[in-house]
């Protein structure tokens, strides 16, 4: 197979059926609207939007991103406009991108997950992506993502919800994720995305305070990745679910050593901040290389590294 019309890269994630296993991972990429001018968003597998909660947030105070030596430091803290602008002002924009719109969910409580879950059941979101794991904020976040039973919980409370397919967060601060990633799936989840950030601090050595006003934060970019591929290789022999990649993706070699390690899609984060259209590279790259490998598709992949 040499001609590369052939190469099929489309995927399909429980029920969502995607044109390339390359995905926008949320926090980095905005709603969707901020990189079309450097990217075809339609050619992308899915945009997973920034996270979305009941109310509007303004986010942490003090200092929010931190650069480290490979990779960043972010304390958000969630800033969002709130679901209910999402839905009157913003969905009604993004949804039209000829991309599936995957819609990232926080709350404080197993009542607010299931309330946005509900709001969200509507044209235009293909998808709900569970953040029970953001190491950023000063309440709720890690402390469901990091206990297998609070986890079960708020699963259970976006699948009584919604009719839409849920794809819970992981957070890779954990002890064993395998049994994080095994009580969401035994809930309904329908797929899994990992990872999430690291728990991660950096201290000015000038004033000797912590740089981030939050003190900690999330730890995203190339610095995760060996951990990313590591928990979803142990994951993929746990689960019979699928599992979208993320943690340090900058080039299609990174992707595929996730798809050997066992995802089925990637999304990539950190790496769009320092070049918009890497996405649409990852993309090029992998036909060529499933040409070269005289292959049609990223299937046989998938999970190679376990035969």
């Amino acid at each position: 197979m040499n001609d590369s019309s052939r190469i099929d890269l489309a995927t399909e994630i429980c029920g969502i059926k995607m044109k390339t296993p390359i995905l926008a991972a949320s926090g980095t990429f905005g709603f969707g609207e901020e990189f079309k001018d450097f990217v075809d968003l339609s050619r992308l597998g899915g945009i997973m939007v920034k996270g979305t909660t009941l109310k509007p947030r303004r986010g942490n105070d003090g200092i929010r991103l931190a650069e480290t030596p490979s990779g960043m430091l972010n304390s958000i803290g969630l800033e969002n406009p709130g679901v209910e602008k999402f839905l009157s002002d913003i969905l009604p924009r993004i949804k039209n991108f000829s991309s599936n719109i995957i819609v990232n969910i926080s709350g404080g409580s197993y009542e607010d997950f299931g309330t946005l879950a509900r709001m969200l059941d509507v044209d235009g979101v293909a998808g709900i992506e569970v953040n029970i794991s953001c190491p950023n904020v000063k309440d709720g976040g890690i402390i469901f993502g990091t206990d297998p039973q609070a986890a079960a919980r708020v699963t259970e409370s976006v699948k009584k919800n919604t009719c839409k397919p849920v794809i819970v967060k992981l957070s890779p601060n954990v002890t064993d994720i395998v049994e994080i990633a095994r009580a969401v799936e035994n809930s309904g989840a329908d797929a899994i995305s990992m990872i999430n950030t690291l728990l991660g601090m950096a201290i000015d050595i000038r004033t000797r305070k912590p740089i981030l006003g939050n003190l900690t934060g999330g730890l995203s970019g190339r610095a995760v990745k060996p951990v990313a591929i590591r928990m979803i290789y142990q994951v993929y022999q746990a689960v019979k679910i699928p599992i979208i990649g993320m943690g340090g993706i900058y080039s299609w070699q990174d992707a595929i050593e996730f798809f050997l390690a066992g995802a089925k899609a990637v999304a990539i984060g950190t790496a769009n901040f320092s070049d918009p259209a890497v996405t649409m590279k990852i993309i090029d790259d992998l036909e060529k290389y499933l040409q070269d490998q005289n292959l049609d598709s990223l299937e046989s992949l998938i999970g190679g590294a376990h035969q």
